[in-house]
């Protein structure tokens, strides 16, 4: 499953609606989860039977496209599995909690429900059921697979940006071959260290950008709570930690299509990132470098292009 995120343009009157269908769908979630709470045995199928109780008790979810409501009682389940997985890990885990109004930020049209209008201009439109055709903007020669897309989601920033995230079945495309090998070493001060003599620099947009966000943030402590102004702040403050992610995504995006394209075998240490961050003189250095997030996109590129990837012991590596 391959994804393709890209950025919508609703007008005032599209982005009202978008924002009600969000808190409609967070409704039916936790009436969903209120009902499953009452279930002395858990049944998915009957949970998903009351959707149409639901609807008759709330008519304004008949203005909800039918598979997106049906989605929650998906998710639901699926957050259930998890809590599952994490018990049987052997970790201390809880009950599924109800979703407050800023923890959701996503909702779903599956399989039916939307359809791409190209228009060869700016912007192309996508067409979302009971909302109506939005602006999206496609990059200079970027394709959209549309015949192979199975599932749009529709997510919100705290910046207040919309974006749509095309999900894909397209076949993997596999590279030519280079024969050629190499190591990667990641570090902060210099971001890669390679076993060809390349070494790229940490750009540390986090620390550069710290004293600017320690503002924003003494800003958004002296507004008042509930008033307009704090709002206003915290997607000021959203916005600005957006960029820095943006940034962050960009800088590894880059590096690791360089390696992917380049490379027929790619070796990197196994770090225990989330044991290295314990070290609080260097936890922020590390969270900012995102080793992490670099290893992951250099594992799903190389398995969409037919490379290989070697996870290797850090014990005597430099």
């Amino acid at each position: 499953m391959k994804n393709h995120k890209f950025r919508l343009y609703p007008s005032e009157e599209q982005r009202e609606k978008l924002l009600w269908t969000l808190d409609r769908c967070r409704f039916t979630y936790n009436k969903l989860l209120e009902g499953l709470n009452k279930q002395g045995k858990v049944n998915k199928n009957v949970l998903q039977h009351s959707l149409v109780d639901l609807k008759k008790q709330y008519p304004e979810l008949q203005n909800v496209h039918s598979k997106t409501l049906q989605y929650e009682n998906w998710r639901l389940f699926s957050n259930l599995r998890g809590l599952s997985q994490l018990k049987k890990n052997g970790k201390k885990v809880g009950r599924l909690r109800f979703k407050s109004y800023g923890s959701f930020k996503t909702f779903v049209y599956n399989q039916t429900g939307f359809k791409f209008i190209r228009t060869g201009k700016r912007f192309d439109g996508l067409q979302l059921s009971k909302i109506g055709e939005l602006k999206m903007r496609i990059g200079e020669g970027q394709n959209i697979p549309t015949t192979e897309i199975k599932q749009i989601i529709i997510k919100r920033y705290g910046s207040g940006k919309w974006f749509a995230i095309l999900c894909s079945n397209e076949p993997n495309q596999i590279l030519e071959p280079t024969g050629k090998q190499i190591g990667i070493d990641v570090g902060l001060s210099n971001f890669i260290t390679d076993s060809d003599g390349l070494q790229i620099e940490n750009p540390k947009f986090y620390k550069k950008t710290f004293a600017r966000i320690r503002k924003e943030q003494r800003n958004l402590s002296r507004k008042k709570k509930g008033s307009k102004n704090r709002l206003k702040q915290k997607v000021k403050l959203a916005g600005l930690y957006g960029k820095i992610e943006n940034q962050h995504d960009d800088f590894l995006h880059k590096i690791s299509r360089y390696y992917v394209n380049n490379y027929d075998v790619i070796c990197y240490e196994k770090l225990s990132i989330r044991n290295m961050i314990r070290n609080h003189n260097l936890a922020q250095g590390i969270m900012d470098a995102s080793w992490g997030k670099l290893i992951n996109m250099v594992v799903y590129k190389a398995d969409s292009a037919g490379r290989q990837q070697i996870a290797v012991n850090p014990r005597g590596t430099t």
